[in-house]
């Protein structure tokens, strides 16, 4: 059976405002066996320089920590106000760092809620966009022997991902691949399962997460779990995973909050063209189990503003729990 390392992305710590190294110690003592820097808060980006990132390197080796980096972003456009941005510079920073911190993986989220806003360009516009900046990074990615691990995040579907990566006459392996964000899926209406085979071959890093989903008056409700209370088949997805070559790790991604889908407007449905009657049932039934969850008080939607108080001790059963999974 593969030997799976379980680690954290640091997001789920934010609130602790710990620098990169207590992050890391705090991974080393919670049972963690590495740390993806998926992005670092203003004020720890102005102090990293390259002597810290050799210290963190030093720090990861000698407690055998696995590390990954993030700050990386895909998207040629502010998704705030959509004028254009410069995120060649961004990345060729990114990667630099990556490779003084020995990691050739980088985590890329762009941000935004681009379908639920009535001004956001047409996802096939930012597709485009997006394919022709990130040609323009091949070289330079190649260059650092750095990945670029797009993030299943609220920017594109994994259908839209994968024709990403055609447009770009991209081969798994190569300069680009996939953060798979497992409860992400979710809020872009896909199955996790199905979703996770769909894109499989790119996957190089991970953000696992459980969550539910439910239905209410204004359309369904996401948000993310504790891992082994949500109702995302984790196990399943961990044995496609494990059909891969690629040396993956198991990071978990924690925190509150939710995130609402206004499926019944039919304009908001719209803009998930290859969502199919089949999968669309799959998620009806893990709303359908969610509520049986919910009702038995086996699981709770975290609002963001509890999340902080909460954060240490959910990370920790997190790591506990998919430990356990992976055993």
């Amino acid at each position: 059976m593969k030997r799976w390392l379980v680690g954290i992305d640091n997001y789920g710590l934010h609130p602790l405002r710990l620098s990169p190294l207590e992050v890391l110690k705090w991974a080393r003592d919670h049972g963690a066996e590495g740390v993806q820097f998926s992005g670092l808060q203003a004020e720890d980006s102005e102090k990293v320089d390259e002597a810290y990132l050799k210290d963190c390197a030093s720090y990861a080796r000698e407690n055998d920590l696995y590390l990954e980096w993030g700050g990386g972003q895909h998207i040629p456009f502010d998704t705030r106000t959509w004028k254009r941005k410069d995120i060649f510079s961004n990345n060729r920073k990114m990667a630099e760092q990556a490779s003084i911190l020995g990691t050739n993986i980088v985590r890329s989220c762009s941000g935004g809620l681009m379908r639920w806003m009535e001004e956001s360009p047409m996802t096939e516009t930012i597709l485009e966009e997006t394919a022709k900046n990130l040609i323009d990074q091949r070289q330079m990615l190649r260059d650092h022997n750095v990945i670029l691990a797009i993030e299943t995040h609220f920017e594109f579907t994994t259908f839209e991902l994968n024709r990403v990566f055609e447009k770009c006459d991209a081969d798994p392996g190569d300069y680009l691949g996939i953060c798979l964000d497992t409860m992400n899926l979710l809020t872009m209406l896909e199955d996790p399962v199905q979703a996770t085979q769909r894109i499989l071959p790119w996957v190089v890093s991970t953000h696992m997460k459980d969550g539910g989903v439910i239905l209410n008056r204004e359309g369904m409700v996401t948000f993310p779990a504790e891992i082994g209370q949500g109702v995302i088949d984790l196990q399943k997805i961990v044995d496609f995973l494990s059909l891969s070559e690629k040396k993956i790790r198991l990071s978990i991604e924690d925190h509150g909050g939710s995130f609402c889908l206004p499926i019944f407007d039919p304009l908001f449905l719209s803009k998930f063209p290859n969502l199919t009657p089949e999968e669309f049932s799959r998620i009806v039934h893990l709303a359908l189990k969610t509520q049986e969850k919910m009702e038995r008080k086996d699981l709770t939607i975290t609002a963001r503003e509890d999340w902080p108080k909460r954060c240490e001790s959910r990370l920790h059963r997190d790591i506990q729990a998919l430990k356990q999974l992976n055993q």
